[in-house]
């Protein structure tokens, strides 16, 4: 299992992992929520140009992205990121740009 996985289950009150290979990696409730969601939890890698990027398909199973950064983890809703990415016909988006234009974010503290 991913060392990122592990880290971000302590975040949850309850969790379960998929039965077999699929485009989610952990399901569960976020602690203080009480909501039971998908996420796909996956590193982030730098391109040669030392940009930071985090790839995905827009065609996930998953409810919820999950991004992690040094202090923060960065929560953002699958159907309203790939609402956007239909809407402005585009591949490529910015983490800062999302989080002011699309409403369901969360952000938790390390």
């Amino acid at each position: 299992m991913l060392e990122i996985i592990k880290r971000f289950v302590k975040n949850l009150q309850s969790f379960e992992y998929p039965d077999s290979e699929t485009s989610w990696n952990v399901a569960g409730i976020l602690k203080n929520q009480n909501a039971y969601y998908k996420f796909d939890v996956k590193d982030m890698h730098k391109l040669s140009n030392g940009e930071i990027v985090r790839s995905g398909k827009t065609n996930s199973k998953a409810d919820k992205i999950v991004l992690e950064f040094k202090n923060k983890w960065v929560i953002i809703d699958m159907k309203e990121l790939c609402d956007y990415i239909k809407a402005n016909k585009t591949k490529k988006v910015y983490l800062e740009t999302l989080l002011n234009k699309l409403e369901w974010n969360i952000l938790i503290d390390k």
